[in-house]
């Protein structure tokens, strides 16, 4: 009987040509040192050749960090996708491969009128001697015409309070080229010499003037003694607790301000004692609201307690263009608002809140009393933030002419919260982060000043920040690391050569 032939499956044309291909390299190519030479140098170059082609796409990085702390922001490229002039920023002193050119790279592709520049200070005398810069400077200069800003490679960084570097590079290069594109630049003047409570560095409110120059704005401190009135250019005052009446001079000043249709923020901290403050009361009184009583809002609920404090409250924020692309924030010994409801309509004042205490809550006048129980406590619910509009009639004699043409614009707005602490420096105990740093404190700080600058689009690049976290290796993870950056590669290595050895001996 005749065999059966095995059904053997008949190579393709691709698998001959390849394995024809593999053979020739076996046979002419590995037998010969000189044709392997050859032959290595020609992979090292395909290699290369790639490298270059990929290197030329400019594909952005992947980035593995949990806060995406290397790749450009929406809401960045956002802001700059409407910008039209030619805006030129210059690395000098940088590298290639540096993460901060990385990331400028990326304006470049959102907007093709922002162009990013490496260059030598030696080799670009023009560029050097215009900006007084040099290599060792490290400075990144962003350009548009005749306007211009500087930073520097310490300008990038800083740390937050477990000295944990954090990385600004972003909010910086964003904030830079804001700056030197956009029309007009609001003005923000914090009253002086009134509270306990100032931008400097001992002054409480040190992180909020960290944070405030990475805004579209300029901002100083604002001394009523000397300058003797509220500057012509002020787009918007924050007036924190006072702690003193406001003296006759700035009172009237700061009225002559409201009419003529200035803003304000207004911080103000609870009291432990009753203050006469005649003059400072006139002045919320222009916008429906009473005067501050002594004493703190508690909280019932423990869901809302920060770390177990009754004082120290969790509270949602509201729907307004303050607080709507934010959650909650963190007070600390807040008030609430006395706010006059039967004379708002009388004051043209519309009200809206961004911060309620629900009725879980309660005020406490005797702030000595440390007990549970709220016998004689006032129940909540308590506006602890709010806005007051206020309109105004071109009848107002202040009111200036273009104002009167256009009256039914004319307002005034105040955004007011019954506490100054939540965007302080205050820590609750030494384990904690500053109160500006907890939840969405900060964002609710910069958000109303950017409302009442009329830059609503400023509520945007603030990356989290206090998400940051490091890696501490255990032993057992650091023996891991050891074998795979040293003893696997040796492993690899030693194998070559076994193999290498073993088929030289077969030969």
């Amino acid at each position: 009987m005749k065999k059966e032939k095995e059904n053997k499956p008949k190579n393709t044309n691709s698998e001959k040509v390849g394995t024809k291909f593999i053979n020739t390299i076996k046979k002419r190519w590995l037998i010969s040192g000189t044709n392997t030479l050859l032959l290595i140098a020609i992979l090292i170059a395909i290699v290369i050749l790639i490298n270059s082609a990929v290197k030329s796409l400019e594909l952005t990085p992947i980035d593995c960090t949990s806060n995406k702390e290397y790749t450009l922001t929406e809401q960045s490229k956002e802001r700059i996708s409407n910008i039209e002039n030619d805006v030129n920023i210059y690395f000098v002193g940088f590298e290639e491969e540096d993460s901060s050119v990385i990331l400028a790279k990326q304006y470049n592709k959102a907007n093709k009128k922002i162009n990013i520049e490496i260059i030598d200070a030696n080799e670009r005398s023009d560029i050097a001697t215009k900006y007084n810069v040099k290599n060792e400077n490290n400075a990144i200069i962003i350009e548009n015409g005749e306007r211009s800003k500087i930073l520097y490679a310490y300008d990038l960084y800083t740390y937050d309070s477990n000295y944990n570097t954090v990385d600004l590079t972003e909010e910086k290069i964003t904030s830079a080229i804001l700056n030197v594109t956009v029309d007009k630049i609001a003005n923000v003047y914090f009253l002086s010499g009134y509270s306990e409570y100032s931008l400097d560095y001992s002054g409480g409110m040190y992180y909020l003037s960290a944070y405030l120059n990475d805004e579209v704005l300029n901002y100083q401190t604002l001394n009523m003694l000397t300058s003797g009135k509220i500057p012509e250019d002020c787009d918007t005052l924050v007036i924190t607790t006072p702690v003193k009446d406001f003296d006759e001079l700035t009172t009237e000043e700061i009225t002559k301000y409201i009419n003529k249709g200035g803003n304000i923020l207004w911080l103000n901290s609870s009291y432990a004692e009753k203050i006469d403050l005649p003059n400072v009361n006139k002045i919320l009184a222009l916008y429906g609201i009473n005067p501050f009583d002594v004493g703190y809002v508690y909280e019932t609920d423990k869901e809302r307690m920060a770390l177990g404090y009754v004082s120290c409250i969790v509270e949602d924020l509201g729907t307004t263009d303050i607080g709507d692309k934010l959650t909650k924030a963190i007070l600390l010994n807040s008030t609430k608002i006395n706010i006059n409801k039967d004379e708002l309509e009388n004051l043209g004042v519309e009200q809206q809140s961004i911060i309620t205490a629900p009725d879980t809550s309660y005020f406490r006048k005797d702030v000595s009393d440390t007990s549970m129980s709220t016998d004689g406590d006032e129940q909540g619910e308590f506006t602890i933030g709010g806005i007051f509009t206020k309109t105004l009639t071109a009848s107002i004699e202040e009111s200036s002419e273009e104002s009167k043409e256009d009256d039914d614009k004319l307002a005034s707005t105040l955004v007011i919260f019954g506490d100054n602490n939540f965007v302080s420096d205050i820590q609750i105990h030494s384990q904690v982060n500053p109160m500006i740093f907890l939840e969405n404190n900060k964002d609710v700080a910069l958000n109303s000043i950017a409302y009442l600058t009329d830059q609503d689009e400023d509520i945007t690049i603030r990356k989290d920040y206090t998400k940051i976290s490091s890696f501490t290796a255990t032993e057992g993870q650091k023996s891991t690391i050891i074998k795979i950056i040293f003893i696997v590669p040796l492993a690899i290595i030693l194998l070559g050569i076994i193999i290498w050895q073993v088929r030289r001996r077969k030969k």
